[in-house]
Formats: C-alpha cells, sequence, structure tokens
C-alpha cells in the first residue's frame, strides 16, 4: 500500500507580492548605482585631462631690436616722418644705431650742448660768473633766450662749426639768421658729441666736461624724458638734453644724453621728425631708447 506525501502548501499572495516587491527595488538601487557612477566618471574625465593636458607656453616677447624697428616702421606709416637712434655701451666698446641715421634732423634745442661746448673749447674752460649763469640757464631749464645770449657769444653758426671741426662732428650745419633750433645733424654727430662731453676722447678739458654733465644731471623736472627712459635706476640719474620744436613738415622731438642700464654706462641720442604732436614724439623717443638701450646691452 503506497503512501501519497501531501504537497508543500504554496507561499502565501500576500508573501509573493512582497517578493516581488523587494526583488524591484533592489534592481531599481542597483540602476541607480550604476548611473551614479557612471555620472561621477563622466564628471572626473575633464578634470583628468585637464589635469594631463600642458597648458600653452606664453608667446615671447618681441626682441628690443624688433621693437625699435617696428617702431620706425610705424613713424614712417603713421607719422609720415623720420626717426633714428644710436646707443654706444662705455663698458663693452659696443655701438649700434637704428633707423633713419643718414636723415639731417633739426636739433631744436639739443644744439644747446653743442653751443655750450663750443664757448667752453672757445674760452678754454674759463667761464665768467656771468656766463655760467646763462649757460645754466640754457641747460637745465632750456632757457630760448639764454641759448641766444650764447650763440651771438660764440659768433653764430660759423663759431659753431669752427668748433665742430675740432670736436669731430662732420654732419652738422648750423641755423642760419639766428635760428639756431634749425641747425641740423645726425644720430652720429650727436653721438660724437655726446663722447666729446663724457669721455676722455675730447678736445675739452676735464673740467669743462664736468662742468657740463653736471648742468645735464640737473636739468628741471619739466625737462626730464627722453633718453633717460631708458636707465634702469631711475630718471633722476640720468644727464641729458632734450628737444622739441613744431615745424611745417610736423614737430621735431630730439633727446640726447648718458644713461646706465643694468650697469652699463650708455651714450644715447634718439632723433625724431614729423610728429602730429609732440606728445607722440616724446613716447616715441623714449621707446627706442629703452629698447635700443636693451639690445646693445642684451638686458
Amino acid at each position: 500500500m503506497s503512501v501519497r506525501t501531501a504537497p508543500a502548501p504554496l507561499p502565501s499572495l500576500g508573501f509573493r507580492r512582497l517578493r516581488a516587491f523587494t526583488i524591484l527595488m533592489l534592481a531599481v538601487a542597483l540602476v541607480n548605482t550604476v548611473v551614479q557612477l557612471l555620472d561621477r566618471s563622466d564628471a572626473a574625465l575633464p578634470a583628468v585631462v585637464a589635469a594631463s593636458a600642458p597648458a600653452p607656453a606664453p608667446a615671447p616677447p618681441p626682441a628690443p631690436a624688433a621693437v625699435v624697428a617696428d617702431a620706425v616702421s610705424d613713424w614712417h606709416a603713421a607719422e609720415d616722418g623720420h626717426l633714428a637712434v644710436v646707443v654706444s655701451d662705455l663698458s663693452t666698446g659696443r655701438t649700434t644705431a637704428y633707423g633713419d641715421t643718414d636723415h639731417a634732423f633739426a636739433t631744436a634745442s639739443i644744439v644747446k650742448v653743442d653751443i655750450l661746448a663750443t664757448l667752453l673749447l672757445q674760452e678754454q674752460g674759463r667761464l665768467t660768473s656771468g656766463q655760467k649763469e646763462v649757460a645754466s640757464r640754457m641747460i637745465r631749464q632750456s632757457s630760448n633766450g639764454a641759448a641766444t645770449t650764447l650763440w651771438k657769444a660764440i659768433g653764430k653758426e660759423k663759431g659753431l662749426a669752427a668748433a665742430n671741426t675740432t670736436f669731430g662732428l662732420t654732419q652738422t650745419k648750423g641755423g642760419t639768421q639766428g635760428r639756431w633750433g634749425a641747425t641740423t645733424t645726425t644720430t652720429a654727430d650727436q653721438l660724437r658729441l655726446l663722447q666729446v662731453v663724457f669721455t676722455d676722447d675730447s678736445p675739452l678739458t676735464a673740467e669743462s666736461r664736468k662742468y657740463v654733465q653736471s648742468l645735464m644731471g640737473g636739468v628741471a623736472t619739466d625737462q626730464d624724458w627722453g633718453v633717460t627712459a631708458a636707465d634702469s635706476r631711475g630718471d633722476t640719474h640720468a644727464f641729458v638734453k632734450n628737444g622739441w620744436l613744431p615745424r611745417t613738415g610736423g614737430w621735431a622731438v630730439t633727446s640726447v644724453g648718458r644713461v646706465e642700464h643694468e650697469g652699463h654706462p650708455l651714450l644715447v641720442a634718439a632723433l625724431s621728425d614729423g610728429g602730429s604732436t609732440q606728445k607722440k614724439g616724446v613716447s616715441v623717443v623714449e621707446l627706442v631708447a629703452t629698447h635700443a638701450a636693451r639690445d646693445v646691452t642684451g638686458a
């Protein structure tokens, strides 16, 4: 006789529903977890990429000589004038000129250094107290009246020409009819004149040179601009004489002097003409003087 086993009772409907709901919730939780992980991976990816990508290198600044060349080109195009600068490094002997070096520029008031040097040569360095007072006003305040007085004293353009022959200036021509500011010159002649004032290669006595230097090193505040921008110590340490003159073809703005750039003693002459304003002339001579100094010294 066989014995039949009773079948196991089926789970209740409520239990089956609970089990189905639990499985569903677990599936939902699993999907959410996967989505969150994917979101985190996507968010982190740009940071990883950004961290691994090298930053672009900044463009190197243009070389100083290129800045000067561009300034000359821009001056020709925008102002329809001429621009030139020369720098001589007294410590290395290196001299470099840029721009319109053969052009005859109106000196404007930088001729006042030539007038004083001529007077000192003629008087063998022995000036009267009255002459010194006038010379001081001519250089430090750039007094035109003082310049006219000493222009007459040296014999005007003829006296200037005779002295310049002794100094070694070959391209400077004195203004006529009392217009000393219309004297024309080149950067090469202005460099030679600076050598006469600031080096031993000079027909002037050491005392005369020291006298001119003292005046150029103590110009009035409103006269302290131009090539002094190239002095890395600050313009109050430089020796300078500037000129500015409105002419039919535009402003002539000129600047000559001795500066020190990163330990290098430099003689600098920056000349311009054809500028539409005096301010633009000042800006451009300061720009080319500064970058020419950087180029010559490599500093």
